[in-house]
């Protein structure tokens, strides 16, 4: 199977998922209902819950059982992504081409509608019906957590905020992408490994270097594509982070060196997959994928 092809079936899957775990949107309160379900159901790359039936398939464990990892994950990036674009955070008008959410309908609806999809996270970890053990159930709410807080997600976006206007040495700029971006993408590979059942610490850590480099090849290339991109592919308006005088690698680093680094992580996180063998191939052509997409 194609990557392309495993794509399409991993968006599939979750995609589905997704629909029947959110509220119906004529359940009241129906506006915020609607809210959630239009952040979360508009057209999307879906990266993280890739990442999650990726992992897990590398080690044999059935989509079914990996959807509630995959939706949660879905729910915290669109959580996310609703007060990133919020006036008091980056006041972006466009997100995935289309109105951002606080556009469509307004901004304390947004600002609802992520609370909530943040809440709907945990929940639907929590309450799963498959065959997760309680012991890995609160393994996962553990990561889910570490991730959105302040030493994950939420914790990079203050920096983020902090960092607008200044002059970043490399090293902060790592620090503050691999919170804001990194961290949810280093709890995807970990979510499809605790789906999963494994119980080798050799693994975990080589999974963990993997999820390292690729959610900083990530955000690397994403800096890339806001100087080269087409908005009408990237979905956001092309050069957004240079008119907000954000620190970027290619700012830092300059564009030929930016695409270096983006290059050397995803071949250090293919590395890292040596002992998986063959089962490791999707999440090898994901890395490759995410320092060659146009989205």
């Amino acid at each position: 199977m194609s990557l392309e092809q495993t794509l399409q079936l991993f968006q599939a899957q979750v995609n589905r998922a997704l629909d029947r775990g959110l509220p119906a949107g004529d359940r009241d309160p129906s506006r915020l209902h609607s809210a959630m379900r239009y952040a979360v159901l508009g057209p999307g790359k879906r990266v993280r819950p890739v990442l999650v039936y990726a992992t897990g398939q590398a080690f044999g464990t059935p989509l079914e059982t990996l959807d509630p990892c995959a939706v949660a994950v879905e729910l915290i990036h669109a959580y996310s992504l609703i007060h990133d674009d919020l006036p008091a955070m980056d006041n972006d008008d466009l997100r995935r081409g289309r109105p951002t959410c606080h556009r469509e309908y307004d901004e304390a609806t947004a600002i609802l509608a992520g609370d909530a999809l943040q809440a709907l996270a945990f929940g639907v970890i929590a309450d799963s019906a498959t065959a997760i053990d309680d012991r890995r159930r609160i393994a996962m709410l553990q990561e889910l957590a570490r991730a959105s807080g302040s030493e994950g997600m939420a914790g990079g976006q203050a920096m983020d905020l902090g960092a607008v206007g200044t002059a970043l040495s490399l090293d902060d700029l790592e620090k503050m992408h691999l919170h804001k971006t990194g961290a949810l993408i280093r709890a995807s590979v970990r979510l499809g490994y605790l789906a999963s059942d494994v119980n080798d610490d050799a693994i975990s850590a080589r999974l963990d270097r993997y999820a390292h480099c690729v959610g900083l090849a990530f955000q690397v290339h994403d800096d890339i594509l806001d100087v080269e991109g087409d908005t009408s592919v990237i979905g956001k308006p092309q050069g957004s982070d240079s008119d907000q005088n954000k620190p970027t690698y290619p700012n830092i680093l300059g564009m030929s060196k930016a695409k270096e680094t983006a290059r050397a992580l995803c071949d250090e996180a293919i590395a890292n997959l040596a002992p998986l063998g063959a089962s490791a191939d999707t999440l090898r052509q994901l890395a490759a994928y995410i320092v060659n997409r146009d989205r």
